[in-house]
């Protein structure tokens, strides 16, 4: 079993990198010392191995293009009395070589010898690769 686990996410509504960090920002001033924090409806039930090191990636447009890692979670109220899970971020968007995923609800668990790698510092501003071609690559295992 890996030491940890990361999780799977659509940044719905986002079209680019860029406008999932816009958002965060935006939305910064709403948490405490202004870190990038997502909520969710579930909790993780593999929490210790989230917290040992995991982190989010980001499927935007049908490709996971980046990732942040998990800081902490934490139970929010909205005020409907439903207790909801507020995943804390680092800050740091990450880009990462884009692979393709079909839509889904929720998050899914990744494991670490299945997500996509970083880009390296000077392909961080690449354009992410059309969605066929990039699912064309992944399916010859050349993503």
């Amino acid at each position: 079993m890996a030491a940890f686990i990361n999780l799977l996410k659509l940044s719905v509504g986002s079209e680019s990198v860029e406008d999932l960090e816009i958002w965060q920002e935006s939305q910064r001033y709403r948490w405490p010392k202004g870190r990038s924090v997502h909520v969710t409806r579930m909790w993780p039930k593999r929490e210790a191995e989230v917290l040992a090191g995991g982190s989010v990636y980001w499927v935007i447009k049908g490709q996971i293009l980046a990732r942040q890692r998990i800081l902490g979670l934490q139970g929010v109220d909205e005020g409907d009395g439903i207790e909801r899970c507020a995943l804390l971020l680092d800050p740091d968007v990450i880009r990462t070589e884009a692979a393709p995923r079909r839509p889904f609800q929720g998050w899914r668990y990744l494991a670490p010898d299945d997500s996509p790698r970083d880009l390296p510092q000077g392909r961080a501003q690449e354009d992410a690769l059309p969605e066929e071609m990039a699912r064309a690559l992944a399916e010859l295992g050349l993503r």
